[in-house]
């Protein structure tokens, strides 16, 4: 007999048939705190060992693995993290070599000039409120991360556009999501007529990364209404949840990873389905502790949480149309 022990970064790709013949083990992304300690009780000894400087006294300070866990790896694991740990060692075996002088002590900007600019950026991150942009909460086959959802109306004849490489299951999810907020509309004060005269268009940024699952349905929710009402959307909160047409909040997959992301990109609200409450244990109690989570199980649960008040000129203009159509009304009756 013969007894096949493989790994996968995701088992998505994987053949139905194969799968179904397999145990699969899954591991969970290490935490921040976890690969902290990991540099620093093995990746950095093997490093120094393999290049040569373990004599040296070089030391890597905690800002110096930080900058690189955040600016220059993406993953669940620490591969690229011993890869980029490993680019740091080779320049100072370099100076050592040609005699020159070299740096015991590793700081974050050293790192920099070693290994150049950061190529991931807190750029992504949305930083102020605005109409129709929203965060989301997604998992990757290297962790957690988080997903803008940008909707813009532009005049039309109310056609939905999608952009971004959204899968199947994703598409769905924005036409649920857009169903739930025509059949609300009078509850927000938006006329029927708006989604004749507007062409919707959704659009999730890094168009080159396809998307596909049904976890961005509230965000999806969120971005729509907030776009139609006018009313601005918190940028301090992020989500995740499926959405029904009748505005149900469902559980999705991947909690840990999502929260941890949160917290990595210091997003300190989180809004996740009651129903995924029993994920919880599996969550660090740190990152616990440095975030507010938000249970929610309906639609309205999150827009009185994430949408600020309408802005003053939309206002009169519901109070124009209501006292216009009570003129009507009084001229009717007369």
């Amino acid at each position: 007999k013969v007894f096949f022990i493989t790994t996968a970064n995701d088992l998505y790709p994987l053949p139905e048939a194969l799968e179904d013949r397999m145990e699969v083990i899954e591991f969970r992304a290490y935490t921040e705190e976890e690969k902290l300690e990991i540099a620093k009780r093995f990746l950095i000894p093997k490093q120094l060992v393999a290049n040569g400087i373990t004599k040296y006294g070089i030391q890597f300070q905690n800002d110096a693995l930080m900058t690189i866990i955040h600016h220059y790896t993406l993953e669940a694991g620490v591969r690229n993290l011993e890869r980029e740990i490993g680019n740091v060692c080779r320049k100072i075996t370099r100076l050592v070599a040609t005699k020159r002088k070299y740096p015991k002590r590793i700081t974050s900007q050293l790192v920099e000039k070693y290994l150049g600019p950061p190529p991931i950026l807190d750029a992504r991150i949305n930083k102020e409120d605005l109409i129709g942009l929203s965060t989301g909460l997604v998992w990757t086959s290297h962790g957690g991360d988080f997903q803008l959802i940008e909707v813009s109306l532009l005049p039309g004849k109310g056609s939905l556009t999608l952009t971004g490489q959204l899968g199947d299951v994703l598409q769905e999810s924005a036409q649920t999501a857009l169903s739930y907020m025509r059949s609300r509309a009078s509850e927000w004060d938006v006329p029927h007529d708006d989604f004749d005269n507007y062409d919707i268009h959704i659009h999730m940024p890094e168009g080159a990364v396809p998307k596909d699952g049904p976890s961005a349905g509230i965000t999806l929710a969120v971005a729509i209404i907030s776009a139609f009402t006018e009313r601005k959307v918190r940028h301090d909160f992020c989500m995740t949840g499926e959405i029904t047409l009748r505005g149900h909040v469902l559980p999705v997959g991947g909690i840990k990873e999502k929260v941890l992301a949160a917290r990595r990109n210091r997003i300190p609200n989180v809004i996740l389905p009651a129903d995924n409450k029993k994920d919880l244990p599996d969550i660090p109690k740190q990152a616990l502790k440095d975030l507010n989570i938000h249970f929610v199980e309906h639609m309205q649960d999150v827009l009185d949480l994430v949408l600020l008040d309408a802005p003053e000129q939309r206002q009169r203009d519901i109070e124009n149309q209501n006292s216009g159509s009570g003129n009507d009304e009084d001229q009717d009756n007369e």
